[in-house]
């Protein structure tokens, strides 16, 4: 079920914001939503990760299975 949140930008940030969606044949609207729920998902992965490595012995695991160092695709988050 889709909920309503309503924020609040300068105009600055509007005017990118309106610029971006151009850019994409999107509406303003629509887009804002879109980019929001992708840093959501983004921040629930980042803490999903820190809470899955936290737990004792899991960083070691997964440095055993996967390698200590990171590919050369990784990117920081």
């Amino acid at each position: 079920m889709a909920r309503e949140i309503r924020i609040e930008i300068d105009d600055e940030q509007y005017e990118q914001l309106e610029r971006e969606a151009h850019e994409r044949h999107e509406d303003p609207t629509v887009y804002a939503g879109r980019v929001l729920a992708q840093e959501l998902s983004k921040a629930r992965f980042l803490e999903g990760c820190a809470q899955f490595l936290a737990v004792p012995g899991m960083r070691e695991e997964f440095a055993r299975r996967f390698g200590p160092e990171p590919g050369p695709s990784a990117t920081a988050a």
